[in-house]
């Protein structure tokens, strides 16, 4: 097993792949690895036992295409389960066929939510063609994987279903969101029931289909008796506007009071236009939070992503690599908006400080149009401070592998959609290793111009408990458009929406009937968005 490009590993300790004062001094460092025999996977799922991988499900091509008979057609479901060790660079592999056909075909399906506890890998859902229907289903299937004796299994080359416990219940059927842990209770955080051929004409062209955004956080517990798999104690909260995702990071977090929960970062579509979203969704146990506060411009689709975080700071940073974004920065370090949502190469980190105020910065690139639907694979010596999240005050040493980045797509163009015949993009069987790396750290490139003092945005009387002005600056002519929402992120005004030329602008708004509490008001033009909070008596 050999290093892959030396000069690569150069260019990534001249800055390519730095990240600021936030991370203690340390910089992020890429080292491609060579394993042979490692497959090309993306939107799979991945177990850990013993420093070795269990690969199961994804696709074993690039992006899917746009044409209904033409995409995720089954000849790309990954019908093979694959043990990795990085360190041996050894890979064995076993065909999944002689399962029972509800597990088979669960397993070779992508997009599924997974999460490991301890030794058992819990994978739920996942979209892909079903031979038992005789269509494209997302499965309602919970499945529970003990990866020891599946990783045995495949290493004599019998995969049996000893290895597995499923059950089906209709709340499983979710693909393209998150599944998460915490204080003895799973999460399903956002994602979609997808029925039928994908057309990006809408379902109601060619064969149709269906497709139902969850638009929840579900939580609940498993038990289990003699064997048999159950749900118990299973509650939601919904909310179609701003749970409305898919395809998303959704990431542990420690927040500044020391509660542990999750952010739901950015994701897709909002529903005006097939264009993600900006804002995040904070989340603890039994409640949610809109942050409308924060935008974020880069890595907004689901892609490789590394938590730390910093006791003495008292800081979380969250690291994306690479993936599908609509922005990206150009060498001035303004923001280049492209709607048609291009694969990047983009690293960024974000940081939340100690008093919840959340920063985007670029910190280098990828070596190619990778990181899309991949995943970050912690190593199990890496510091941890909470399941997934790097502990940086426990880190001593001045070279720390932290994890490896495997997987997912890589693009040979930004925008191949409505080129793609299936040769512009291919699943990854890259691997980089990451480390964290002391030494002097250099600057980073903030995204855009700040978008408050752009509009310089000035909200009186705050408190309000009438009329609220809303003084703001445009320095160009663009279209501008004004909303006050609340804090849940409801559009509860809509104040103005026009082509306004440079200049200071002061407008009314009728707060009058609206609830006290906490709101903001939102403006937005060009690539840029800032938001001022309010208080109504």
């Amino acid at each position: 097993m050999a290093m892959r490009g030396f000069l690569f590993l150069v260019l990534v300790l001249n800055g390519l792949s730095t990240i600021g004062q936030g991370l203690a001094n340390y910089n992020i460092v890429l080292v491609e690895d060579d394993i042979n025999g490692l497959p090309g996977l993306q939107s799979f799922a991945v177990g850990e036992y013993d420093g070795e991988w269990v690969f199961l499900g994804g696709r074993t091509e690039g992006l899917h295409r746009r044409q209904p008979w033409a995409s995720f057609q089954e000849v790309g479901s990954n019908k093979t389960a694959y043990v990795v060790n990085p360190e041996s660079g050894s890979v064995w592999s076993a065909s999944l066929a002689s399962l029972p056909a509800p597990l088979f075909e669960q397993l070779q399906s992508s997009n599924t939510l997974f999460h490991q506890l301890d030794t058992t890998l819990y994978i739920l859902g996942g979209y892909g063609f079903s031979a038992s229907t005789g269509d494209h289903i997302t499965y309602p299937n919970l499945t529970e994987v003990l990866v020891p004796a599946l990783i045995q299994a495949i290493k004599v080359g019998e995969v049996t279903d000893a290895a597995f416990r499923q059950l089906t219940d209709e709340r499983m059927r979710v693909t393209g969101g998150y599944l998460g842990y915490l204080d003895g209770r799973f999460y399903i955080i956002g994602g979609q029931n997808f029925e039928g051929r994908y057309n990006p004409m809408g379902p109601t062209h060619g064969p149709g289909f269906i497709q139902e955004y969850t638009n929840e956080i579900r939580s609940f517990t498993v038990t289990e008796s003699s064997g048999t798999l159950a749900i118990a104690d299973y509650t939601f909260i919904r909310d179609t506007a701003n749970l409305h995702r898919r395809d998303l990071n959704v990431v542990p977090q420690i927040f500044p009071n020391g509660q542990p929960g999750f952010t739901a970062f950015s994701g897709v579509f909002q529903y005006s236009q097939d264009i993600p979203w900006l804002n995040s969704v904070d989340i603890i146990p039994g409640s949610y939070s809109v942050n409308n506060d924060f935008s974020q411009f880069l890595n907004q689709y689901h892609t490789a992503h590394i938590a730390m975080h910093d006791v003495e700071t008292n800081s979380m940073h969250t690291v994306f690599f690479g993936g599908i974004s609509r922005y990206t920065l150009d060498s001035g370090g303004n923001l280049v908006d492209d709607p048609d949502v291009p694969f990047v190469k983009t690293i960024s980190l974000v940081t939340r400080d100690a008093s919840g105020k959340m920063t985007e910065v670029q910190i280098g690139e990828m070596p190619a149009l990778l990181g899309s639907s991949a995943e970050f694979l912690v190593h199990p010596d890496a510091p941890l401070k909470m399941p997934e999240v790097i502990d940086l005050a426990s880190v001593s040493s001045d070279s720390l592998l932290i994890g490896y980045i495997a997987g997912g797509i890589e693009s040979s163009l930004p925008n191949i959609f409505w080129i793609n015949d299936g040769t512009q993009s291919v699943a990854s069987s890259r691997l980089f290793k990451v480390y964290l790396v002391e030494g002097e750290v250099t600057s980073t490139n903030s995204v855009g111009v700040n978008p408050e003092g752009y509009f310089d945005v000035a909200v009186f009387p705050n408190p309000v408990q009438g009329d609220v002005k809303i003084e703001f600056s445009v320095r160009r002519t663009e279209s501008i458009h004004v909303v006050i929402i609340d804090n849940k992120g409801t559009v509860v005004r809509d104040v103005k929406h026009t082509t306004m030329g440079p200049g200071r602008y002061q407008f009314e708004a009728n707060c009058q009937g609206l609830p006290s509490g906490i709101y903001h008001v939102r403006i937005s033009g060009g690539n840029m968005i800032a938001t001022k909070r309010f208080a109504i008596q």
